[in-house]
């Protein structure tokens, strides 16, 4: 780190507007002791996805109703992003998993999760894409809670907010979208391979002992690589490389009609 990017962080004390509770152990937001890697930058890669089973259904912060859309479909929004951190990194999201401030994912008040977002900042034209998998902003001016990175690669970090056009991404790659529903029933031959190094995420937990548990529980099941990295006290646990798309796939329906729902793809 260069020494404008260790004033800068020195600088950085704003105060950031996310929903907040006694549940935390700092009594303001804060921003991180280091800025994202290339890889934390990287967009999220939307995937079909069902909906999880936490989070999606209607709730009340503060004396104020909120409906959860039963879908994303079509759904445009324009209006201010804040950003959330440090105070909320390795605590629960809205739909059970881990919030990582240097992952690419976002809070929304209204959209099922997950969903993926593209997000556009208006003044710089500069965008990223977030998995939505939290509630939030419970600031009523704002329209979406955006991860640090997010923030960082949309260049309102000296702004703390900025003026955002979000556009939900519901169109996938077809042939994952009619793989998915059809996986449970189906043998398919797994000579359609493609290379790339694939994993799902099961879930991430700032518990040792119970990432350690999970992955012997699963590698025992699965005849794939079970691993749980660290990083920033938030171990990952996490199945793969998988290589071919059909048994990736295949394994992602498995785990989410069982004991983990909220599992997911993602690209490392």
């Amino acid at each position: 780190m260069n020494k404008s990017e260790k004033t800068f962080l020195i600088l950085m004390t704003l105060i950031l507007s996310a929903c907040s509770s006694g549940r935390y152990k700092d009594a303001n937001d804060s921003i991180p002791s280091r800025f994202p890697n290339q890889a934390e930058l990287k967009d999220a890669i939307p995937r079909a996805e069902v909906h999880s089973r936490g989070g999606n259904k209607a709730y009340e912060v503060r004396g104020i109703d909120y409906k959860v859309l039963s879908n994303a479909q079509g759904f445009e929004q324009t209006g201010t992003a804040s950003w959330y951190g440090k105070k909320f990194h390795g605590h629960l999201t809205s739909n059970g998993e881990i919030y990582d401030m240097y992952a690419m994912s976002a809070a929304h008040k209204n959209l099922p999760l997950p969903t993926y977002l593209k997000v556009t900042n208006i003044a710089n034209d500069k965008s990223v894409i977030v998995r939505v998998n939290d509630r939030g902003p419970f600031h009523q001016s704002r329209i979406v809670d955006l991860s640090y990175s997010a923030a960082y690669k949309l260049d309102m970090l000296k702004t703390g907010t900025a003026k955002v056009k979000i556009t939900a991404i519901t169109e996938f790659d077809t042939k994952i979208k009619k793989i998915i529903p059809a996986v449970a029933k189906q043998t398919i031959n797994n000579s359609s391979a493609t290379q790339g190094k694939n994993y799902i995420q099961i879930f991430a937990t700032s518990k040792l002992e119970l990432a350690k548990k999970t992955a012997s529980e699963l590698s025992k099941k699965h005849s794939q690589t079970v691993n749980y990295p660290e990083k920033n006290g938030v171990y990952r646990i996490q199945i793969g490389p998988v290589i071919n798309i059909i048994t990736l796939n295949e394994l992602l329906v498995e785990l989410k009609e069982g004991k983990y729902p909220n599992a997911y793809l993602r690209s490392l």
